[in-house]
């Protein structure tokens, strides 16, 4: 390690809690799908900071956008009208079918915000006492106490007991697991359609349409997670979008605003009637600079048509992969994916694979030591997936298991 790495860690020891496992990377600036570390070593992208950097860094339209914004309006709360939470509002839920949208921080306050429309939507709206929320396991949702309750993983939230009351688990892809765990005391289920953190699991369409089904069936609300599957990464711009689905809340974050920090949950007109003057609220959601980068951001995304972009090339580095699978059976157990969110899942030490693939100048992400999670920019060039390959390849060849 430098001097100037060991410098920084060093430096983090003494400040900060120790909550990280960071990866051993200072980084000091990035453009498009590259990024340069302290010592000005090159690094192609392949986690885009977990699904956020969708148009990749230091992308020269939201520069300008946020520089002149800057000079103009930061924050003044959401007790005022702001133009820019319109505009974005407006050209968020132009992708959708939803009709209201309700602005906060981050993928978990979205997904907390979402199980509080559903819990309220079901005591003032549909006026029972129905309050219970549906998870799937292998899940993610977020960290706070709610959210954590939601996911279920007790790695996760070992020490941090009581966990709220209210949510049950079920088994992902087992519809009568589901059906059996609804009662007059459900208020929604809540799944994503793509499973990120669970290691790049795609939901079978049949499944899904079924729990749909179920919910209308029962008069519970669908709820899906599009935090890290959303924004153009699988193809269409909801990852429920590929199964006709129509979710009566979904949540939003991570690739909004392409780094800024700024979550959201999209509601149909009958299940946000669940809200009323005063029922939620949060001080930053929704401020005029991220609400004039987001509204940018979601722009690009659809003038540049990156929904189709990351298909094709979702596809051409599926194909790729297959065929490295062939070429290393006894290595490579399964590659999983839509669009540009891929998990190829490995039957060799995956931690000394990403390390060497760290070394080769390519980062990615290792989810629970089995399974390398590729989620570049939508904006990457077919070259830069296609020698991702060539060093998997590389590194593959040179393990011995």
């Amino acid at each position: 390690m430098s001097q100037a790495f060991n410098a920084i860690k060093e430096m983090e020891e003494k400040l900060l809690c120790r909550t990280y496992g960071r990866y051993p990377l200072a980084l000091e600036r990035g453009r498009g799908a590259r990024l340069w570390d302290v010592n000005g070593k090159e690094y192609v992208d392949m986690l885009a900071g977990i699904a956020v950097t969708g148009l990749g860094h230091s992308h020269e339209e939201l520069c300008e956008v946020a520089a002149r914004q800057a000079g103009r309006l930061w924050h003044v709360s959401n007790l005022f009208y702001q133009r820019h939470q319109l505009v974005l509002a407006e050209k968020l839920l132009s992708t959708s079918h939803h009709s209201k949208v309700f602005f906060c921080n981050s993928g978990a306050e979205a997904n907390e915000a979402a199980i509080k429309l559903a819990r309220r939507h079901m005591r003032r709206v549909k006026k029972r006492e129905a309050a219970d929320i549906i998870t799937l396991n292998e899940c993610f949702h977020g960290r706070t106490l709610g959210t954590l309750a939601a996911t279920g993983r007790d790695s996760l939230s070992d020490g941090f007991a009581p966990l709220p009351d209210g949510f049950v688990q079920v088994t992902a892809g087992d519809l009568d697991a589901l059906r059996n765990a609804v009662t007059p005391s459900t208020a929604a289920v809540l799944v994503e359609a793509v499973q990120g953190e669970g290691g790049v699991v795609p939901l079978p369409a049949e499944y899904l349409r079924g729990v749909e089904v179920l919910c209308r069936e029962k008069d519970i609300l669908f709820l899906c997670d599009e935090v890290q599957s959303g924004m153009c990464r699988t193809g269409k711009f909801w990852s429920f979008q590929h199964y006709g689905l129509k979710p009566d809340i979904v949540s939003v974050a991570k690739a909004l605003a392409n780094g800024l920090p700024i979550g959201a949950i999209m509601a149909t007109e009958n299940a946000a009637g669940g809200f009323e003057l005063g029922s939620h609220a949060t001080t930053f959601g929704g401020g005029e600079l991220t609400s004039a980068v987001a509204a940018k951001t979601v722009e690009i995304y659809l003038r540049d048509k990156l929904a189709e972009r990351a298909a094709v090339l979702g596809v051409h580095l599926k194909g790729v992969l297959e065929a490295l699978k062939s070429r290393h059976p006894d290595k490579i157990r399964e590659v999983r994916g839509l669009g540009l969110i891929v998990g190829i899942e490995l039957a060799v030490n995956t931690r000394k694979v990403w390390e060497e693939l760290l070394d080769r100048g390519y980062i990615c992400n290792l989810s629970h030591e089995k399974t390398l999670r590729l989620l570049p920019p939508l904006v990457i060039e077919q070259a830069d997936l296609d020698g991702f390959a060539t060093a998997l390849d590389q590194s593959l060849t040179s393990s011995s298991g």
